[in-house]
């Protein structure tokens, strides 16, 4: 099969000039070039970029991705590209709980300051500082008050 750019980038997802960058960092191979240099495809450039494209959308960094090839090049075992997925599966964990943790923080500023029409205690209040537990609006004050000027 061959194809042009635009072709592979709609068969795969991925957009012309990410594929044109991850052939600048020898991520991809050189396409071969027509004599007007235009750039030709085959499946074996699909099968890597597709293969690319799903460890992105898995969150993987280039140079994991780099890795990780080198090992399917090498046609190495399941068990050499296994810590490569478990290391990335930790750091996504940890990336969840930081995300919950973040939700639950947003969640009180918003619940806090819900019906709030006090100048002194509104989301950019809370962001600057007004901690959720610490809300005038809530009627809590666990934590001494600051006086932040409005914005």
């Amino acid at each position: 099969m061959r194809l042009s750019i635009g072709k592979l980038s709609n068969k795969t997802g991925v957009n012309i000039e990410t594929i044109r960058y991850y052939e600048r960092i020898t991520l991809m191979p050189p396409p071969f070039r027509t004599e007007g240099g235009h750039r030709i495809y085959d499946n074996t450039h699909m099968e890597r970029l597709s293969f690319i494209r799903r460890c992105r959308d898995l969150g993987f960094p280039l140079e994991d991705i780099r890795s990780l090839l080198g090992m399917v090049e090498k046609d190495d075992h399941c068990a050499t590209m296994r810590p490569t997925a478990k290391s990335h599966l930790q750091l996504v964990k940890a990336k969840i709980k930081a995300l919950r943790e973040m939700q639950r923080a947003l969640t009180d500023i918003l619940d806090c300051c819900s019906d709030c029409d006090t100048p002194t205690c509104s989301v950019s209040n809370a962001l600057f500082g007004c901690a959720a537990r610490s809300c005038a609006c809530c009627g809590r004050a666990d934590l001494e008050t600051q006086t932040i000027a409005p914005h």
